[in-house]
């Protein structure tokens, strides 16, 4: 990383040759879509100078208003001695987690299930779930009844009770040990979770979960298709995202970016800490689980599209996915602020901000100390991807980077760099 790649013109980039099948969002000035692009030029250079500092490996990213680009820009590399590109594909991680609450919500359009369902309507394997009380003198954790079955709208909102076996509690440890998303199948993830308790009362709590594989298996109980194949027919394909899925083609794989991360002399080095499961992934083969939570890779111009069919209120190039009503619904926070109140591991989460129907949410701007549009959705991959939709804007924004660290993910959308230098730069609303 000795040669820091930029391009430094405010032009729209368009993607190299490499990838001709990609659909673009139109391009238009910044000063037609109410930008000014003096005040933009604040965000490239913010951006570029944390590439020059060797924050990240590389980074691309794009602005865009009414469906139209006003910026877009790539800078550093992709990997080693290969410049960032328009079409480079990335792991999008837990940003899949937004494109599975779409999924769900097509099919909350269609009647499959409602928001206070009992989750064991649909899954009856959830019917005699437990839940994690209390540890005893020997260790062992003491379970209790249900005070309330998980809901649907629960599910969604990551307050059902599941977790993912990431941290270092019993019930985590238990997770650990049983590895769902391990699992041949969603179906046998399900069989897994069966059997573990809950680690707190449904709706008492939030909790960053496997909440959303398991939205994964009900896609494909109510559709009778696989994950990848509802997602490819019924959101990839109308929206035109091309290089979007659970694997990489052969014939695309020389595009796919490193990832970075910064040794223990705090230089940044290509290559992962992980190996093998979800995070070491290659990406060459169709996987046997597809995970609805962290599985997908995807180019910065597919997300673009997927992130302005949102900010369009559900519709993108006459192809609609969902009605603004249901979009509302997923604006819609249903974390108690007593419950946001008591922390939570993530930094972005706190005052005037909540979770809906699969996405963060601004509630209220003021109290939150933001400038963007009530309603705007967002969230980020665990190697610093993130995104914003922002309806009564109308303005979507994308940020790719591969810096996977231990740490967590550079976090340009939760340090409050980005969206106040793009806010700060719409002067007419």
């Amino acid at each position: 990383m000795s040669d820091i790649r930029r391009n430094d013109d405010l032009t729209v980039l368009e993607p190299s040759e490499m990838a001709p099948r990609a659909t673009l969002l139109p391009a238009a000035t910044p000063e037609s879509q109410g930008f000014s692009a003096v005040r933009l030029a604040r965000l490239d250079a913010a951006l570029a100078a944390a590439v020059d500092r060797q924050e990240v490996g590389g980074m691309a990213y794009l602005l865009a208003r009414n469906g139209k680009v006003v910026d877009c820009k790539t800078l550093g590399d992709a990997a080693p001695g290969q410049p960032m590109q328009r079409d480079t594909i990335f792991r999008i991680f837990s940003m899949t987690k937004v494109i599975t609450a779409v999924a769900m919500m097509m099919l909350f359009e269609e009647g499959k299930w409602a928001l206070d369902d009992p989750i064991a309507k649909h899954i009856p394997a959830f019917t005699d779930l437990k839940v994690a009380a209390d540890i005893d003198l020997n260790g062992e954790i003491i379970l209790e009844p249900l005070h309330s079955p998980p809901t649907m709208r629960q599910l969604m909102a990551h307050m059902a009770g599941f977790g993912y076996g990431f941290g270092p509690g019993p019930v985590d440890k238990l997770y650990a040990a049983a590895d769902p998303l391990g699992a041949p199948d969603l179906a046998t993830m399900i069989d897994r979770l069966a059997n573990l308790p809950l680690h707190y009362q449904p709706g008492t709590a939030w909790q960053y979960s496997i909440a959303v594989d398991i939205q994964g298996y009900l896609i494909e109980q109510w559709s009778g298709l696989r994950l990848g194949e509802f997602l490819r027919t019924r959101i990839f394909a109308p929206l035109k995202m091309v290089d979007t899925g659970f694997h990489i083609p052969a014939d695309q794989y020389h595009r796919f970016a490193s990832l970075y991360y910064h040794d223990e002399t705090g230089a940044l080095v290509a290559g992962s800490k992980f190996s093998g499961g979800l995070f070491g992934s290659d990406y060459r083969t169709p996987p046997a689980l597809e995970s609805g939570g962290a599985g997908l890779v995807s180019t910065l111009d597919d997300c673009a599209r997927f992130a302005a069919m949102l900010a369009n209120g559900g519709e993108l190039d006459g192809e609609r996915l969902l009605v603004p009503a249901t979009i509302a619904v997923m604006q819609a926070n249903v974390v108690p602020d007593e419950v946001i109140a008591r922390g939570n591991p993530y930094p972005q989460f706190g005052k005037g901000l909540g979770w809906g129907m699969g996405v963060m949410t601004v509630n209220d701007p003021p109290l939150a100390g933001r400038i963007e549009g009530k309603g705007t959705i967002s969230w980020e991959g665990a190697a610093g991807t993130w995104f914003w939709a922002d309806p009564a804007n109308r303005v979507a924004f994308v940020g790719m980077v591969q810096n996977f660290e231990r740490a967590g993910p550079p976090g340009y959308d939760g340090s409050y760099l980005v969206r106040p230098l793009v806010y700060q730069a719409l002067v007419a609303p």
